[in-house]
């Protein structure tokens, strides 16, 4: 793999609360940064790359605060990185705000879209929610009579709970 997509990939990890190895599984990390390309663009993509790996090494908590510094609290980054949150976990890209194309520029490929069918099936919100896709990857016949086995991140009562904190943390939920 390219250190382009090496990266793409470490900061989808930071923003998800997903491990690369869950990404990796998704078979999406190559689109979406290609989704990224296309609606933003190759120098937004870039810049948004190039402040990820001029984070701090992981460590003290110093990381996650420039991480919400940097890159959240960024006017062209933090729309972006939000939107690639939510493309990672629904598969779907979501129109970045009127504020930022307002002072950015509008984007002639930035609409609402999913990504492609494999993106939804994939999403994450399914995995953190321990729930499958409507219509894909069915848990099995006579599943629905037992209540859902939600596994959990180490240190977590649930998945859903570490992301929810995992979120908070870096600013995307209150």
């Amino acid at each position: 793999m390219s250190d382009r997509i090496e990266t793409f990939l470490g900061l989808s990890v930071e923003l998800t609360a997903f491990s690369r190895f869950d990404l990796l599984a998704t078979g999406l990390a190559e689109r979406y940064l290609g989704t990224l390309d296309t609606v933003v663009g190759g120098d937004t993509t870039n810049t948004l790359l190039a402040a990820f790996a001029a984070l701090p090494p992981p460590g003290d908590g110093t990381r996650a605060r420039a991480l919400r510094q940097t890159i959240l609290g960024s006017e062209l980054l933090g729309d972006v990185a939000r939107s690639l949150i939510k493309l990672w976990y629904s598969g779907t890209w979501f129109e970045l705000p009127y504020a930022w194309t307002q002072r950015f520029g509008a984007k002639p490929a930035d609409a609402t879209f999913v990504v492609s069918p494999d993106a939804y099936v994939e999403g994450l919100l399914w995995k953190a929610i321990g729930a499958h896709p409507a219509g894909a990857k069915a848990p099995g016949y006579g599943s629905w009579a037992y209540p859902p086995k939600i596994p959990a991140f180490p240190a977590s009562d649930t998945k859903a709970d570490a992301v929810s904190v995992h979120l908070q943390n870096v600013g995307i939920m209150s």
